[in-house]
């Protein structure tokens, strides 16, 4: 209301001292008028006589005025003005009017506004305001001719009256209005907002829990876009929850396993059951396969956050960490004595560093572990102009039907495998987050099984063009 009324009232009271000035103005040229036709039949009543100084005939041509004050009360509008004049001769001497009123010595304008020699400007009477008007009258007569000054003066009483009459019926007109203004803001704001009151409560009125879409059929147009962010940020929060309570399900299950058979060995071990260089042995497997669901499940939280990360991602060369990371399992990859080669051309992906390193270590280790002694292991990491590939092939059994179905679950795990099922769900959640694509497929050369190829396409940064290649023997 502030804002929209301030504004229009400074506008009005602008506009208000405008029009009073206006107002004035043509207050000032209606009555002019009537100035310059008291002085124009003034000038009618003056006449020239020959008589000269002292009453002798032959003398300069004087001006006579036959002239009363009563002669001017049809040009008085009403008993609130008062008209005063003054004629002055042909050399300037006194003929007729008020004496006090003081003879003109100005000049006319070079172009007025009327078809006469008159002037108009405001002067002070007898302690008031007045408007004069006067008049340059030629008057001729059989004895000769010259020109009149003709001054009337009128008091400013109804001038201003007018004018104030005039500015309070715009006032008032304009006093409406505002008010007009201020119900409509009222009313159209009051209705335009009720859709959003109606919403407010809504909200206020959910249970904690309740993180479901809001339904706002009836708000205005206006408040669609604010209606559509609400529901994205509520939809991201509700994401970002059930993440966390995912988080603590699985956490809870799969820990407490590991927990409960080390307290049960520890207690073994106390009470002598088992040897203590076994016990301590069990122990430790049993220590490592916690700490490995525990990083791992950390690992898993770290990824959620990726997808509701908002910021630009840094720029990273895949190339160089997926050798860091196969440098890092060599020893691994002696133990089973693979015959390991890898190819590597630059690639340059927007991501985490620590997210690269997750996903290759992921998918290597798998292959490591799945590949028989003595077999094959080939990593390859190549670039088109707008994906990256990785490859990582291996000699292992590859996956079957069933497993194919569970693949990137959580907690998915094979026969025989004793890993923790979530490296695989790691990947896919860091390779989606990256706007890129997973896939296992098995390899087969006609009926036999030759291996198992994981397979990642990322997109290329647009920010690090550059490009080599390298090869490494294994």
């Amino acid at each position: 209301m502030v804002g929209i009324l301030l504004p229009v009232m400074l506008l009005i009271g602008f506009n208000t001292v405008s029009l009073y000035r206006q107002a004035l103005q043509a207050a000032d040229t209606a009555y002019d008028r009537t100035l310059l036709a008291t002085a124009k039949s003034i000038g009618e009543l003056l006449e020239v006589s020959d008589a000269g100084k002292d009453g002798e005939a032959g003398g300069k041509p004087q001006l006579l005025a036959k002239l009363s004050y009563s002669a001017l009360e049809p040009f008085e509008a009403d008993n609130r003005s008062r008209i005063y004049y003054r004629v002055s001769g042909f050399a300037g001497e006194m003929v007729s009017g008020f004496e006090d009123l003081p003879a003109w010595q100005g000049k006319l304008p070079n172009q007025g506004p009327y078809a006469a020699l008159v002037t108009f400007f405001d002067a002070q009477f007898r302690g008031e305001p007045v408007r004069m008007a006067v008049l340059l009258q030629p008057v001729a007569g059989a004895s000769g001719q010259g020109m009149a000054t003709i001054q009337v003066a009128e008091t400013l009483e109804l001038r201003h009256t007018l004018a104030r009459q005039i500015l309070i019926e715009t006032v008032w007109r304009q006093a409406l209005l505002v008010l007009v203004i201020g119900v409509v803001v009222v009313v159209v704001v009051q209705r335009a907002t009720a859709p959003v009151r109606h919403l407010s409560r809504q909200l206020l009125e959910r249970t904690e829990d309740d993180l479901s879409p809001v339904q706002a059929p009836d708000a205005p147009r206006e408040w669609q876009p604010l209606v559509e962010a609400t529901n994205q940020v509520v939809e991201r929060l509700s994401h970002l929850l059930e993440s966390q309570k995912r988080f603590v399900r699985d956490a809870s299950h799969q820990l407490k396993t590991p927990l409960a058979v080390l307290k049960l060995q520890v207690q073994s071990a106390r009470l002598g059951d088992v040897d203590a260089m076994q016990a301590l042995a069990e122990i430790d497997q049993t220590v490592g396969r916690a700490t490995q669901v525990a990083n791992q499940m950390l690992a898993l939280a770290k990824v959620e956050q990726l997808h509701q990360e908002l910021e630009p991602l840094p720029t990273q060369d895949w190339a160089a960490l997926t050798r860091d990371v196969a440098l890092d399992l060599a020893p691994l990859i002696a133990d089973h004595q693979l015959d390991f080669d890898i190819e590597t051309e630059t690639a340059w992906v927007d991501s985490h560093a620590w997210a690269l390193r997750e996903l290759t270590r992921n998918l290597l280790h798998n292959a490591i572990s799945h590949s028989p002694s003595g077999g094959s292991l080939r990593i390859t990491l190549s670039k088109t102009d707008a994906w990256a590939r990785l490859l990582i092939a291996d000699t292992g059994p590859g996956i079957s039907a069933a497993q194919q179905a569970r693949l990137f679950l959580p907690f998915a795990t094979g026969p025989g495998s004793q890993g923790s099922g979530l490296g695989l769900a790691i990947c896919q959640g860091i390779v989606q987050s990256l706007g890129g694509k997973i896939a296992l497929e098995n390899r087969v050369h006609g009926a036999q099984m030759e291996g198992l190829n994981a397979i990642v396409d990322l997109p290329v940064s647009a920010a690090r063009p550059g490009q080599s290649f390298e090869h490494s023997e294994p």
